[in-house]
């Protein structure tokens, strides 16, 4: 037989797919991957390693917040709780 492109046995192959298959590939949401310098790579592995710490940091203060049991409430001082101890007397 004639040999055939790579491209024309592609689209072959791809024909054969959608005959015997209704599956479809899921459409790409991310950009393909790239290359990138040292110096670009290296900037991001500290961004996301920031991140990371940042995270473990309020998730080990909640942690230990809910081990000591610590709820934070809110505090007005001018409110209405700081009124609740005062009586009113007349000076009769």
């Amino acid at each position: 037989g004639s040999p055939i492109t790579t491209e024309e046995r592609q689209l072959r192959d791809k024909k054969h797919l959608n005959d015997i298959t209704a599956a479809r590939l899921p459409p790409l949401h991310h950009s393909p991957a790239k290359l990138l310098s040292i110096e670009e790579s290296i900037a991001i592995q500290i961004q996301q390693k920031e991140a990371y710490e940042e995270v473990q940091a309020k998730l080990a203060a909640q942690k230990l917040a809910e081990r000591l049991n610590i709820k934070m409430l809110r505090f007005e001082p001018e409110g209405e709780a700081s009124m609740q101890y005062r009586e009113v007397r007349d000076e009769d």
